[in-house]
């Protein structure tokens, strides 16, 4: 035997001192934002109003029931501008996020310096700004009506569309690029057939689903004067007809319903 002094075991601690005061710092700074926001909430709010929404919500429950269903008939038109809103603006973004996810992806983007930046850009503006903050700024500059609609929901599905577009270039096989490239083909031939057929599950999934969510955006774009059905729901509103309030949500429920419905058969058709 040595005559090493035998060291004692380690005694294992789930932190270190340093990473337990940082922890227990974090915690009193969470709590302190916590009662900071929950003070400025409580001194803007009139809580005798709040102690009175049960009932006030169920009086207004209770005023739009029964449907006025003789008011469907006069739905039809805005539906239909509402499904043209959706689906016309989908499109429109596409076609736009297409080329922006092919300038974003560092694997086909012919400048990382300059075009890259530019298009990613675009993209995150896009994703930043709601399809009904576009729509009230459209409105004063084309005017109210579907063609803002329309454009307001492309400009939102960009971002969407090219973000997960230009992750999905990047993460393409380098090996079929590299057998096109081989053959010698052009630029334009090996985007066309060693990346679009790798890209081209995601491009359609992601646009059938982004016309799903559009659905659900564009019946409410009305609200703002951009065309839809919201134009209806806020002039019932306005004028307290709360038994048309009810078919308009009925109305928009079974739209949805039937969106959902086609998007599921279209993913499982091309995908």
């Amino acid at each position: 035997m040595s005559g090493r002094p035998v060291e004692p075991a380690p005694i294992w601690q789930r932190r270190t001192a340093a990473a337990q005061r940082w922890s227990w710092l974090c915690w009193a700074g969470a709590a302190l934002i916590f009662a900071a926001s929950w003070k400025l909430v409580s001194d803007n709010t009139i809580w005798a109003f709040a102690a009175d929404a049960p009932a006030a919500g169920w009086d207004m429950v209770s005023r739009m029931w029964p449907p006025r269903w003789s008011y469907l008939g006069q739905l039809l038109r805005p539906l239909w501008d509402t499904l043209n809103i959706a689906t016309l603006g989908t499109a429109l973004g596409t076609l736009i996020a297409v080329p922006l996810a092919f300038l974003a992806a560092r694997n086909t983007t012919p400048s990382r310096w300059l075009m890259r930046p530019l298009a990613l850009t675009i993209i995150v503006a896009s994703r930043s700004i709601n399809s009904l903050i576009w729509a009230l700024l459209l409105v004063t500059v084309v005017g109210p009506g579907v063609l803002a609609g329309i454009i307001a929901i492309a400009l939102r599905s960009i971002g969407f569309i090219g973000k997960l577009l230009y992750e999905s270039i990047e993460e393409i096989d380098v090996g079929q690029v590299q057998a096109i490239s081989a053959t010698g083909a052009s630029r334009c031939q090996v985007l066309s057939y060693a990346v679009m057929p790798q890209i081209m599950p995601t491009l359609v999934g992601t646009t059938v689903y982004r016309w799903d969510i559009n659905i659900r955006e564009s019946t409410v774009l009305g609200i703002v004067g951009a065309g839809g059905i919201g134009l209806p729901l806020a002039a019932s509103v306005d004028t307290l007809a709360w038994p048309q309030v009810t078919v308009i949500f009925a109305a928009i429920l079974l739209t949805v319903f039937a969106a959902e419905w086609v998007s599921l058969r279209v993913r499982q058709a091309l995908i």
